[in-house]
């Protein structure tokens, strides 16, 4: 008699294996089980020295939570170099740096009024 309870359960079993297996799987599907990841979040800062030529920003600013980074005074290459228009030394600034290629980036920045 146990042998019919165990067919049973095998059976079962393969059964929803097999559909597991054949559901098909496209991106959107997979994606649509994962949440969308925020943006790297803002930091404050203020603008020490613009160098345009270089695409490159020097920002004092405070604890970059994103990259476990303490304040302090570093410079940043610009992601984009039109991410340095209208920037100047001591502007109050929000930004999102990020590790870009290897290096330290501004990816993002805004002045505060």
């Amino acid at each position: 008699m146990k042998f019919p309870h165990i067919l049973l359960a095998v059976a079962m079993a393969m059964a929803s294996g097999v559909h597991a297996q054949t559901t098909p799987a496209s991106g959107a599907d997979h994606a649509a089980h994962h949440p969308v990841t925020a943006a790297a979040p803002q930091s404050d800062g203020e603008v020490r020295k613009v160098d345009r030529e270089q695409g490159k920003l020097t920002l004092r600013h405070g604890p970059l939570e994103n990259l476990g980074m303490p304040p302090m005074t570093m410079v940043f290459k610009a992601a984009d170099p039109k991410l340095l228009d209208g920037l100047k030394e001591g502007d109050k600034v929000k930004f999102t740096a990020e590790k870009v290629n290897g290096a330290f980036a501004v990816t993002a920045i805004q002045p505060v009024k």
